[in-house]
């Protein structure tokens, strides 16, 4: 039923053995542990760019817990709009919460061919998948200081017990604890490095604290080290072999992987900062305003980008220009400002000043100098 998984896991197997085989010899204990733990290693090496993608959407659903729970509270009466709207938040932050559970998903399947696999190497079959009738009994015949790779201290149904293939049940404990022990013991630390990163992301206030996050936690913490120790004795001890190695790998990768993630992010964050320091106004320097239009509103400040000695001189120049306009009787103004104000109003009819329109000055108001000739250019425009 499960042929799909349990050929290439033994396929796998069957190449590393003849690798150390070849340098070991075929019957070889070493040779077939090895050949456990590099299928192990060839595993992650398939699962390696999944695993940073899981780590970088994990990243990226801690970052939006908050929003996600506003969004539970929000629409805690209509679920099928609640679908919708956080999947529309997880397009728009670019996370992909399946991604998170690729790697275990693959590795899942994996762990069980390889179980299958392993307790099919029973004394007389003439083949296991890949393996032959030669190998099934070198399998069998093998040993590790005494230990059947293949056996179980407290065999499970079909599962090859150490009297059966020939092991002594003493040799069996000596080698089986110390791998009980280190499994259990590298479950846990693997699973502190990734707790400590979460609960150190959540002292910076990147991610929020999640009560169902930290009870996941305890588990991986406890709970799942002592099910490790606890269930090795059922299981052949080749198992034990692959899940040392299992997690040897992944503490060696989360602690590459980790940090090259946060030298990416710190990298994001520099630049970032170093954008905003350049695009910020230059320490005493004076806001650009809209001469054209007039007003005080400040051009520079809707594009928040600093101002450029370039574009200091054309507004001084278009200044210029509008004063020089305003001062000939071709404007209404008296001239128009760098700041944008209008400091006149409309000048009168007999051209003696700034006036407020009915003829009268504006209380305060400069009066307005006429050049020579100003008039005789006003009568030829006429």
């Amino acid at each position: 039923m499960l042929d799909f998984i349990y050929y290439p896991v033994s396929w796998i197997m069957w190449v590393w053995h003849k690798v150390f085989g070849f340098v070991l010899g075929d019957d070889n204990g070493f040779a077939w542990a090895l050949s456990v733990v590099f299928l192990v290693f060839t595993l992650r090496v398939i699962l390696y760019k999944p695993f940073v993608v899981q780590v970088r959407s994990m990243r990226k659903m801690q970052e939006m817990a908050p929003e996600m729970q506003k969004l539970r509270k929000k629409y805690a009466n209509d679920r099928q709009k609640l679908a919708t709207e956080m999947q529309k938040l997880q397009q728009q932050n670019g996370a992909n919460p399946l991604m998170g559970c690729l790697p275990i998903l693959v590795q899942i399947p994996v762990f069980i061919g390889l179980f299958h696999v392993l307790r099919e190497f029973k004394p007389g079959k003439t083949e296991n998948y890949v393996f032959n009738a030669a190998e099934n009994a070198s399998f069998v015949d093998s040993s590790l200081f005494g230990a059947k790779l293949g056996s179980a201290v407290w065999p499970l149904q079909n599962t090859a017990s150490v009297a059966e293939l020939g092991g002594n049940l003493v040799s069996q404990w000596i080698v089986m604890i110390p791998l009980m022990i280190a499994a259990g013991i590298f479950t846990h630390i693997t699973a502190r490095h990734s707790v400590a990163r979460q609960q150190a992301q959540i002292a910076a206030g990147t991610v929020a604290a999640n009560p169902q996050a930290e009870i996941m936690q305890k588990l991986m913490l406890y709970v799942f080290p002592i099910g490790v120790v606890v269930g090795a004795p059922f299981l052949p001890l080749a198992v034990l072999f692959y899940w040392v190695a299992n997690n040897l790998w992944t503490l060696g990768q989360q602690y590459v992987v980790y940090r090259k993630i946060d030298a990416e992010e710190t990298d994001k964050a520099e630049k970032a900062t170093e954008s905003a320091k350049a695009r910020a106004p230059r320490p005493g320097q004076k806001p650009l305003r809209d001469v054209r239009r007039g007003t005080a509103e400040d051009v520079r400040e809707i594009a928040d980008e600093p101002i450029q000695p370039a574009e200091e001189e054309a507004a001084e120049a278009a200044a210029s220009e509008a004063r020089a306009t305003g001062s000939d009787g071709a404007s209404a103004d008296t001239g128009t400002t760098l700041d944008g104000q209008r400091n006149g109003t409309a000048r009168n009819g007999n051209g003696n000043g700034s006036g407020n329109g009915n003829g009268q000055k504006k209380p305060g108001a400069k009066p307005v100098q006429k050049r020579p000739g100003a008039k005789a250019r006003r009568g030829k425009r006429r």
